[in-house]
């Protein structure tokens, strides 16, 4: 059964942006994140799905844990950051349109923080803002197979993955299929679906602005509850993916230094290259400053030169 939702003028037109801008991602190989830039994106996810639901680990933290170092904080939140670096450092290993890796992720994302991490609930579940319940969840019993359906429409229904990522994340948070953790898995799965047909998703840490923009988030949630459908919440997550590639596009309108122009061009394209090249990235620059910029990044040993004059070009060290 296909879940309710409308396709609006406003909904065509943010998935023809979206669209167009991954062609652009494409185009530039910003896609082709290094595995420092990978690592850093995979922080910020982390980061900003677990501050959502109230984390207090800084950025800071959750990288000396990525990196296997000590911190102090409440076990809890350590906790619940160690079992998420380890569901997004096997992040391609899930199966979009399968249940069981569905169940298997949540198992390790929510291992030693709930009961029966893994499982669905047994037991009725409702949202509370205050002493006020805002949102009811379907009886235990017809959780299996509510999930069940939308695996169905996930997987058979002819429409855009776009749209079938955010009505999966929407229906994940109605259906509240997990005592705990449905906001999590909500977020993470839209991402597994995203990466199937869109690579870029992988490095593009959204769940940045929805945490920047967390009462807009509730507030798509429940208005799409009122509806009835969720219309409301698709377009809310399209403006955030659309806003997230533009973020990802505008590199180029922020003022870098030598170094960070350099190093942010080698995490994007590891490809061989010309100066030309790096001046059609870096479209504010001169020849001269770009021609020093590789100079610097000759000398710090970020990459190699070969060949001489008009047949010169580079390549990344790493």
């Amino acid at each position: 059964m296909k879940p309710p939702y409308e396709i609006t003028t406003n909904t065509l037109r943010l998935v023809s942006s979206i669209s167009e801008k991954i062609g652009e991602v494409n185009a530039n190989y910003i896609g082709n994140a290094s595995p420092q830039l990978r690592k850093q994106n995979k922080i910020k996810t982390i980061h900003s799905s677990l501050k959502i639901e109230g984390n207090s680990l800084s950025e800071e933290q959750i990288t000396a844990l990525v990196e296997n170092k000590k911190v102090v904080g409440s076990k809890k939140d350590i906790l619940e950051v160690t079992n998420a670096i380890k569901v997004y450092d096997n992040i391609k290993s899930l199966k979009p349109f399968s249940d069981s890796s569905f169940l298997n992720a949540h198992k390790l994302l929510m291992n030693n923080l709930v009961e029966n991490s893994g499982k669905y609930r047994t037991q009725g579940v409702g949202i509370f803002k205050g002493s006020e319940i805002t949102h009811l969840a379907p009886p235990a019993e017809r959780v299996p197979q509510l999930m069940d359906d939308l695996f169905k429409y996930l997987k058979n229904y002819d429409e855009l993955n776009l749209i079938k990522s955010c009505v999966f994340h929407y229906e994940v948070e109605f259906i509240h299929p997990f005592l705990d953790g449905n906001g999590r898995m909500g977020r993470l799965w839209q991402t597994v679906i995203l990466m199937q047909q869109y690579p870029v998703f992988e490095n593009l840490p959204f769940e940045t602005l929805i945490n920047q923009t967390q009462e807009e988030y509730y507030n798509a949630l429940e208005a799409s509850d009122k509806n009835g459908n969720s219309t409301v919440f698709i377009e809310y997550m399209l403006k955030v993916l659309e806003k997230s590639l533009i973020n990802l596009l505008n590199i180029n309108n922020i003022t870098l230094s030598s170094t960070q122009r350099l190093e942010h061009f080698i995490s994007l394209n590891t490809n061989e290259f010309t100066r030309k090249d790096y001046m059609n990235f870096f479209k504010g620059i001169s020849s001269a400053t770009a021609s020093r910029d590789l100079a610097n990044g000759v000398e710090k040993k970020y990459l190699t030169k070969y060949g001489d004059k008009n047949k010169t070009f580079y390549k990344s060290s790493f």
